[in-house]
């Protein structure tokens, strides 16, 4: 996405693991039921409706900020992976190349390759979508084709080289009508 107030572009991506997300359900809950019960304390009984409807608010206010601060942005300058704790700030050198492959879980994850000065450090993992089979169908479908065509675009103007199994890269292809990020790909 071009940011017309700053002049810049910004690409939007992460991976949110398993454990994380767990916590951050754990601490939409326990807002809920601590606003619920502090509501039916300070009002009584007959508030617990009223408790829950702004247990649940809450909780869900909370989620939404936990989730919204978790990511990575890509930018012109730098690569920013955020935590609702704090950021961590990678430049650009620090990126040998990038993935396209199977995770895991059998879904498709596109991941950055960093290394620390001459050793190798490890992987940012910037999207994570299952299998592609079909034409798009709904808006989850057009976001994520809109991330990895962003994603994309943003990697080929940085000349970073990318990896991608042939069998995502006909499924993006046949299904999606997107060519994803390739090692031959150069800046327009």
């Amino acid at each position: 996405m071009f940011d017309g107030a700053r002049g810049m572009t910004m690409v939007r991506a992460g991976v949110v693991p398993g454990w994380r997300a767990a916590w951050y359900g754990v601490a939409g809950v326990l807002v809920m039921a601590a606003v619920c019960g502090g509501v039916v304390g300070l009002f009584g009984v007959n508030r617990v409706f009223t408790g829950l409807l702004l247990g649940v608010a809450a909780g869900i206010t909370v989620l939404f900020l936990l989730f919204g601060r978790d990511g990575v942005v890509l930018t012109e300058q730098a690569i920013v992976r955020r935590t609702p704790w704090g950021a961590e700030t990678f430049g650009w050198d620090r990126v040998v190349a990038g993935r396209f492959t199977l995770d895991e879980d059998a879904r498709w994850s596109l991941a950055l390759d960093l290394n620390d000065g001459d050793e190798p450090h490890g992987e940012l993992v910037l999207l994570s979508i299952p299998p592609v089979v079909k034409p798009i169908a709904n808006a989850y479908d057009m976001r994520k084709r809109e991330q990895v065509n962003e994603i994309r675009g943003m990697l080929r103007g940085k000349r970073i080289p990318v990896t991608v199994l042939p069998e995502i890269a006909d499924a993006l292809t046949r299904h999606w009508r997107s060519a994803p990020p390739t090692h031959g790909d150069s800046p327009r």
